[in-house]
């Protein structure tokens, strides 16, 4: 394996944006380095920061203190799943080159905007029948396997698929996994917590979206990350999620975001939305993976962060992006395992997640992955 050394010009390069290439904070700055701490990490999408593995984050799975909850664990993968060769691919599944996040933002004329709403529609819609296989002693393989199924079955293909390497059609993130989670042999037990995240390819454009549902009777410390008694009633409500909680923190960080988007907005309001909700209830925001453009390509300008920052950028009418804040109850730290994808948090607490991809109107900000 190419060491750290070697490797920092390609992942400036290929997996954080040219922007980055000529800013001027120091290199602690860019990989989130702090003098004598342990870990080293850096700032990617949620998605591509699976394919760098970065040589920072691997921790043993044992150093994860014990607690009541088992600790998750890899199983067994099954064979990759074909898709017809009438469905169109995304270019990169058929590159040797490693994804990179496309500069410029995803801006739409009508056509587009109506092809975004398309994949958006049919990224909702199959979360919504993956979140009702969510029950003890089914295996998120055949969650993976019923999303490919009604992926295909539409004439759309599984964006996740070969995007970098990852085998699957779509991500499974369990309990403490804050993203990545790759679908295995393990079957889903009573009180687990799982995000589901679906994203298509129809027509040419990506539609991306995420809920985290609950499996069976979930103990206190799972509704406490995910379930509020204050009802967000400007915005509406998702009946496929209700199965997870009827009021969730998480996800109203998610909707409270959605709400203060609308053309010249600063990207970096988002992040203080979701840190200031977050912050009133003692929840980590994880700060290691980012919302992103999504649209002709599956990751794109710009970099949403879903803490306070600093950021430049605004947003931008007729553009898409996605929002897609992971809460922790405990450290926000990330761990990525030895398959190059999975992601748990440090100390082993649980994580959550919800995301919908937007569009930004005249009169605020669209859904598009809503049914």
């Amino acid at each position: 394996m190419v060491g750290a050394s070697s490797l920092q010009p390609r992942l400036l390069s290929s997996f954080v944006g040219d922007r980055l290439l000529q800013s001027k904070q120091p290199v602690s700055r860019l990989f989130l380095y702090k003098p004598g701490n342990k870990h080293v990490s850096m700032q990617l999408s949620r998605t591509l920061s699976g394919l760098t593995n970065l040589l920072f984050n691997r921790r043993n799975l044992d150093e994860v203190p014990n607690a009541e909850r088992q600790r998750l664990r890899p199983g067994k993968l099954s064979p990759r799943r074909p898709v017809p060769d009438h469905i169109p691919r995304p270019p990169y599944v058929n590159s040797r080159q490693p994804p990179s996040i496309a500069s410029g933002a995803e801006v739409h004329d009508e056509k587009g905007i109506e092809c975004m709403r398309s994949s958006g529609k049919l990224a909702a819609q199959v979360l919504q029948y993956a979140g009702t296989l969510v029950k003890p002693g089914i295996k998120t393989d055949d969650i993976d396997q019923a999303v490919h199924q009604m992926i295909i079955d539409n004439g759309a293909y599984p964006s996740p698929l070969g995007y970098g390497g990852f085998p699957k059609s779509v991500c499974t993130s369990v309990n403490e996994c804050i993203c990545h989670g790759i679908p295995d042999s393990r079957a889903l037990e009573d009180g687990d917590i799982i995000n589901i995240d679906v994203t298509v390819y129809l027509n040419g454009y990506h539609g991306d979206t995420s809920a985290t549902f609950f499996c069976g009777d979930v103990d206190d410390e799972a509704r406490k990350l995910v379930q509020v008694t204050l009802w967000n009633g400007a915005l509406t409500w998702h009946p496929f999620v209700s199965v997870v909680a009827s009021h969730k923190v998480t996800e109203e960080c998610l909707y409270r975001a959605i709400s203060i988007c609308a053309p010249g907005v600063e990207y970096k309001k988002i992040g203080k939305t979701i840190h200031d909700h977050a912050d009133k209830y003692s929840y980590g925001v994880v700060r290691h993976f980012v919302g992103h453009g999504v649209g002709r390509v599956f990751h794109a300008d710009p970099v949403v962060q879903h803490f306070r920052n600093n950021d430049g950028g605004r947003m931008m009418l007729n553009q898409t992006f996605t929002i897609e804040p992971m809460l922790t109850i405990g450290s926000v730290n990330p761990v990525m395992w030895d398959d190059n994808w999975t992601v748990v948090t440090e100390d082993g607490s649980l994580s959550a997640q919800f995301e919908h991809t937007i569009l930004i109107t005249t009169d605020g900000a669209e859904i598009l992955t809503q049914c």
